[in-house]
C-alpha cells in the first residue's frame, strides 16, 4: 500500500543507495504536491491526496532538523545523509534555497560528516534559485527515467505540458558534471497500456543522453516499494548490472539498486 510521510523528518532508514539517511520532508503531511504523477510513486496518486496543500515552513524544518541531530549524534549514530525526498518534489518548495542553506549550516554544526542530498525530478531547473541551491548541496540527485517524452508522459506524468526531454537535458548540462544522475528502470503494464523504458531502444537511447550531460555518477535502480500502478514489474539485478556496464564504458560510475 502507498503511503505519504506523516512528519517533517522521518527516518533514519538504510537507504539502498547512500546509506543510513535522515530523511526531510518539506512537502504538506496530509497530502501529496508533485509536478509528476510518476506510475511507480510510493506516495500514490496525485489525485489520492487532494488535501490542503500547506508547505512545512522554514522555521519549523530547521527546528525538527536541529533537534533530531542533536539526538542522533548524542547517540553515537550521526546520519551518514540528510536527503530532502518526502510527499512530492522538495524543490517545490518557495524558500527551498534558503532551507538548504539552513541545513547545510545546520550539518557543519552538528554532523559534519553527513551528505546534503537531495532527490529530485528536475522540473525546476528553470529556477536559478533552485539550481544554486542543488548545487551547494553534495549530492544533488535529478531524474531521468527515459530519453523520449512519450515514455516519459507515460510513466512520470509531467503536470505540465510544456515538459520535454530536450528542456530537462540542456538545463542538466548546465551543471557541467556537478550532479548525479537518477533513472527507473522498469516494465509491465498500466492502464491497459506496456511500458518498459528497458529495451535496446530506450537503454541506448538514454546513453547518448548520458553521454551528453556527463553527470559525476549514475544511480540505476528499480521497484522496491508499493506502486499505485499494481502492474508494474521490477528488472532483476543482473539485468540494470548490464546496463550499468555500458554506463561505466562511457567513463561514467553507475550504481545499482
Amino acid at each position: 500500500m502507498t503511503s505519504l510521510f506523516d512528519q517533517i523528518i522521518f527516518g533514519p532508514v538504510h537507504s539502498r543507495r547512500l546509506g543510513l539517511s535522515l530523511g526531510v520532508n518539506l512537502l504538506p503531511l496530509e497530502s501529496k504536491l508533485c509536478s509528476f504523477d510518476c506510475i511507480y510513486c510510493e506516495c500514490g496518486w496525485n489525485a489520492d491526496h487532494p488535501g490542503q496543500r500547506r508547505f512545512n515552513r522554514r522555521e519549523a524544518v530547521a527546528h525538527s532538523l536541529d533537534e533530531t541531530l542533536r539526538k542522533m549524534v548524542a547517540a553515537g549514530t550521526p546520519p551518514d545523509v540528510i536527503t530532502f525526498a518526502g510527499n512530492g518534489e522538495p524543490t517545490l518548495h518557495p524558500d527551498f534555497e534558503a532551507i538548504i542553506d539552513d541545513t547545510i549550516a545546520l550539518r557543519d554544526q552538528l554532523a559534519p560528516t553527513a551528505k546534503v542530498s537531495v532527490l529530485t525530478n528536475a522540473t525546476r531547473l528553470d529556477d536559478e534559485s533552485v539550481c544554486r541551491a542543488l548545487l551547494r548541496v553534495d549530492n544533488p540527485i535529478l531524474k531521468l527515467d527515459s530519453a523520449f517524452d512519450a515514455t516519459v508522459h507515460r510513466m512520470n506524468r509531467p503536470q505540465s505540458p510544456d515538459y520535454t526531454v530536450r528542456g530537462t537535458v540542456e538545463r542538466m548540462k548546465r551543471f557541467d558534471g556537478r550532479m548525479i544522475l537518477q533513472t527507473m528502470f522498469l516494465r509491465g503494464v498500466c492502464d491497459g497500456l506496456p511500458i518498459d523504458n528497458t529495451t535496446e531502444k530506450e537503454v541506448s537511447a538514454w546513453l547518448e543522453l548520458v553521454r551528453e550531460i556527463r553527470p559525476r555518477q549514475v544511480m540505476a535502480y528499480s521497484l522496491d516499494r508499493d506502486t499505485p500502478c499494481r502492474t508494474l514489474e521490477k528488472v532483476p539485478r543482473e539485468e540494470l548490472q548490464r546496463i550499468a556496464e555500458r554506463v561505466e564504458a562511457l567513463g561514467i560510475p553507475c550504481s545499482v539498486a
